[in-house]
């Protein structure tokens, strides 16, 4: 028996594209985007140009300096073998300065409208100073920690004088409560700091 060849008919490919087409507009339209990745960061007003900046004299007392290196390890105040999770912890003690220690910020003493007489560490800053080939995870999770810490203290301050967490508050209570504790975080340029020093 011999066999027969048949011709094969060509399929119609013209309407392929279009397909395509519409099947990526359909996956971008549906596809949510993980976007809360980021800090909020509220940038100062930018100098007149005419304005020559002054160097800030900051007091070796007022200054908490955590250093990341390349390997993501920590270097809190000079010290070394930091774990993350105790950062928030040294940061709050550090900001508070329950008992007026001298290696700790400055006291003063200020009269609020809606929470009296305060004693509290106006001049404290936290300086977070990272290595350039430090993984941008562990900068994120030192300034979670650090973040934490103020917005702890906050809520510690809110309860106990009115009996309310912070973001409940009345706006002239937050704008006592921040004044309080302001979140001062200084961020220096990136280094390369290679290993903890």
């Amino acid at each position: 028996m011999s066999k027969i060849s048949r011709k094969v008919e060509d399929i119609n490919a013209s309407s392929m594209a279009d397909i395509s087409f519409l099947l990526l507009i359909f996956f971008l339209v549906t596809t949510s985007m993980n976007t809360s990745m980021g800090l909020q960061r509220r940038l100062p007003e930018p100098l007149p140009p005419d304005h020559q900046p002054q160097d800030v004299d900051i007091k070796k007392r007022n200054l908490f300096v955590v250093k990341i290196n390349s390997l993501n390890q920590l270097l809190v105040q000079g010290e070394e073998g930091w774990d993350i999770r105790d950062l928030k912890e040294k940061a709050k003690e550090f900001i508070l300065n329950e008992r007026n220690e001298s290696h700790l910020p400055e006291k003063v003493l200020r009269e609020f409208e809606t929470l009296g007489p305060m004693e509290f560490t106006r001049d404290h800053v936290i300086s977070v100073q990272n290595d350039v080939d430090t993984q941008y995870q562990a900068y994120i999770d030192v300034q979670n920690e650090l973040i934490a810490a103020y917005n702890e203290l906050r809520n510690e301050l809110a309860q106990a004088k009115f009996g309310k967490l912070y973001d409940e508050l009345e706006e002239q209570q937050q704008k006592d409560i921040r004044t309080v504790f302001p979140q001062n975080i200084s961020e220096a340029e990136p280094k390369n700091y290679g290993g903890v020093r």
